[in-house]
């Protein structure tokens, strides 16, 4: 009976199947709670959407906010195209298309599992690659959102949790191919979420430093994989520059969004009152100037506040920070005195226990000096930093979750020692790290 019990933790299929029911099992409580008109129109009433639409009709890459604004580059191309394949296949604002593309979600939230618990594997064995998986499995973020949210963050999450994986694994080949792959998968990551650019380049230099440790080609290789990302990205640089004249090499939204978190009627975590979609003096503005002048207008206003009102500033990134960890709280000790709902505990809870453990996770592979340290470290260290000082979501979070997930199964795996991550099931060897096992 024990062994079963092991066999069953341990079991990759088993945890993807039960991430994939329970994310179900939720979608169906959601469709069942809501009316079938709300489901067809509301959660598609946003940029991502709007753009799959224009894109579903023919009308290509444009108008972001539910009317004709022409051309956009508000956002990369890879999910829009998908959402826009949904809606050729099941009709534009349908029940069907709201099933479909939650089903995606589904889909790639589930298959990051794989990636979490093979990268858990590689750094200290089959235990926390599986501890790790069951953990991103009953994660509420990575439930709620694949339904609630019609955006790019569950592919982020599945493609960051691919990356992470590869990047532990090429450390260790000298194959020009494997490098050529690597470079690929962050072409892909790049044209979905650019925000992910900020991470690039600090793999790639502990890659070239791992390589050259290894005697392997610590310039060659590296630049094999950066040469291969910059040329996915080369056709959207190129229709950017040809309907905007203007070098734009990923989106054009920055300039707004830094605008939208340092204004003098900004209010953390976002008063999206002001953003276009909302507000119809600012859309028409946004379409009198045009998209480019509009972004480097908002750039100007945004970073003129910033100057003047440092103190404001760092107040607003101090409660995006609280808010980002928190999974959207703004004040979540007091929250969770005054909640009287088990659910909405429990998503409060989890995501703290998943900010701390995070951070214990990174303390402790620092203090073993372990080779992993910074690979893992990175992502919950830099990649939020783009929120910390514009607009902050739970969206937003998301897509590194599943690094931070794996970070705080270390810290659990440290404090209970030698208990079921070192249990060691007939079939179920794991592989040895590296460099040092950290259990």
């Amino acid at each position: 009976m024990l062994k079963r019990f092991f066999a069953g933790f341990l079991s990759l299929r088993v945890i993807v199947v039960t991430a994939v029911a329970i994310r179900v099992a939720f979608l169906w409580n959601y469709v069942e709670l809501h009316s079938r008109q709300a489901l067809s129109v509301i959660p598609f009433m946003y940029e991502s959407a709007d753009i799959a639409v224009s894109l579903a009709q023919g009308h290509g890459f444009a108008s972001p906010f539910r009317v004709p604004t022409g051309p956009t580059a508000w956002m990369t191309p890879l999910y829009p195209s998908i959402l826009a394949g949904i809606f050729k296949i099941f009709g534009i604002y349908t029940l069907h298309s709201f099933l479909a593309a939650s089903a995606v979600n589904i889909l790639f939230v589930s298959l990051a599992c794989i990636p979490i618990f093979f990268m858990g594997k590689r750094i200290s064995g089959v235990g926390l690659g599986a501890g790790a998986a069951w953990l991103w499995a009953i994660f509420p973020n990575a439930i709620l959102l694949t339904y609630e949210s019609m955006w790019e963050a569950c592919l982020s999450a599945l493609l960051v949790a691919i990356i992470l994986w590869a990047t532990l694994v090429l450390a260790e080949s000298s194959r020009p191919r494997d490098w050529l792959g690597y470079g690929l998968l962050w072409g892909l990551a790049l044209m979905t979420n650019p925000v992910l650019s900020s991470l690039f380049p600090l793999l790639l230099v502990w890659l070239g430093w791992r390589a050259r440790r290894r005697r392997h080609p610590w310039i060659a290789l590296p630049a094999i994989s950066l040469a291969v990302a910059l040329l996915c990205c080369v056709p959207w640089t190129i229709r950017n520059y040809a309907v905007f004249h203007r070098f734009v090499p990923l989106s054009s939204v920055l300039g707004l969004q830094l605008w939208l978190g340092n204004n003098p009627q900004a209010k953390p975590p976002w008063l999206g009152t002001l953003h276009p979609i909302n507000d119809s003096a600012e859309r028409a503005q946004y379409i009198q100037m045009g998209e480019m002048n509009y972004m480097n207008m908002k750039e100007r206003q945004a970073l003129g506040y910033m100057e003047k009102h440092p103190r404001q500033v760092a107040s607003f990134a101090a409660q995006r920070f609280v808010s980002i960890w928190s999974g959207g709280a703004l004040h979540p000790w007091r929250d969770l005195r005054q909640s009287d709902s088990g659910w909405f505990d429990y998503v409060l809870l989890f995501n703290l226990l998943v900010a701390f453990g995070a951070l214990a996770g990174i303390v402790l592979l620092a203090v073993r000096r372990s080779t992993y340290a910074f690979p893992l470290a990175i992502f919950p260290l830099v990649f939020p930093w783009a929120y910390y000082l514009t607009l902050s979501l739970p969206r937003y979070r998301l897509p590194i979750d599943p690094v931070d997930i794996v970070l705080s199964t270390i810290a659990l795996a440290a404090i209970f020692r030698r208990g079921i991550f070192r249990a060691r099931i007939r079939g179920f060897k794991a592989r040895p790290a590296e460099d040092s096992a950290l259990l």
